[in-house]
């Protein structure tokens, strides 16, 4: 009997046809908002389930530099994409060497500015936390950071970052605190009895420690479902989107893309989403250009993490 990753490789294997003979859902994009650049797959801790299996020694998606987010800045405004978002993710982004000077790009640019990070000891190296209290200055209410915080609860935040690591992201959530740095957490529905639940507890979290963040609120308190891509999922078809009373332009990669750069590779390239980062079947060429191609559903999280699961990256 096959195991329920052999079963989902088999759903998802044709891009435009669903194992049942259906038609796939495909989604366009119609609303850019989001652009979104991982500055690459090196991160300072090993999570017992990443889903871009960030590490220490996971170099697969290589640091961008200032001039590669500059030269797809300026592709922005040639493609009138009209994004009010930059992203960015990784790996852990304070550990490439370029950073604040990638951060401050964006800035200038002026965009607004998402940052994910797990606020741990990258964070909190002097020339960093200068660099970022110099662009709060700069850019005072345009740059948010995103803190990972799995779990309100010491013992299972650990459980998924290892030992010791929710004290330490929570000195980095009080120095952003104190910084006056805007801050929004993204957790996990799976660690949590339920949704509600799961915003009560950081609910009081945030009150007990002086956190101007909105537990009730999506955009300042993610909940993402867990990515496992062994859960059985179905399949998503075009006759999915009326009778789930969805629609293709609600999906996450109707609306952002993601720049990375592969190591070996000689330039960056495109995916049409920030979950998927090693399946060449989302991947979509070296231009923003090319990146405006129609996404097929071809994959688990598809359905897991955004039609089925509600879920989006971006802010």
């Amino acid at each position: 009997m096959k195991d329920n990753a052999q079963t989902q490789q088999a759903k998802f294997s044709d891009k435009y046809v669903t194992a049942d003979g259906q038609a796939r859902a495909v989604v366009s994009l119609t609303r850019p908002q989001t652009l979104w650049f991982n500055t690459g797959t090196l991160c300072n801790i090993t999570c017992a389930n990443c889903y871009i299996e960030s590490s220490p020694t996971n170099d697969a998606l290589v640091y961008l530099t200032k001039a590669d987010v500059t030269g797809f800045l300026d592709q922005l405004e040639e493609r009138h994409w009209n994004v009010r978002e930059i992203g960015v993710t990784g790996g852990e982004p304070f550990m490439n060497s370029e950073i604040i000077e990638i951060l401050r790009a964006a800035l200038d640019w002026g965009y607004e500015l998402l940052v994910l990070t797990n606020a741990m000891q990258p964070m909190m190296r002097p020339k960093i936390r200068d660099g970022l209290e110099n662009l709060n200055r700069d850019f005072p209410d345009k740059m948010t950071l995103r803190v990972s915080l799995d779990h309100y609860e010491r013992e299972i935040h650990d459980k998924e970052r290892g030992k010791g690591s929710f004290d330490i992201t929570m000195k980095g959530m009080k120095w952003l605190r104190d910084s006056g740095i805007k801050i929004a957490v993204a957790g996990r529905v799976a660690f949590a009895e339920s949704e509600a639940s799961a915003r009560s507890g950081y609910a009081r979290l945030f009150a007990t420690h002086g956190f101007e963040i909105d537990a009730d609120n999506p955009a300042q308190t993610v909940l993402f479902p867990e990515m496992d891509i062994r859960a059985e999922v179905p399949e998503i078809t075009t006759a999915c989107w009326g009778i789930l009373n969805k629609s293709p332009d609600e999906v996450m990669c109707a609306s952002s893309r993601m720049v990375v750069k592969r190591k070996g590779a000689t330039q960056p390239t495109v995916l049409a989403c920030t979950l998927i980062a090693y399946d060449k079947g989302f991947e979509m060429g070296p231009t923003l250009e090319l990146a405006e191609k129609d996404v097929f559903l071809n994959h688990p999280h598809c359905a897991k993490f955004c039609v089925l699961g509600g879920a989006s990256c971006s802010a």
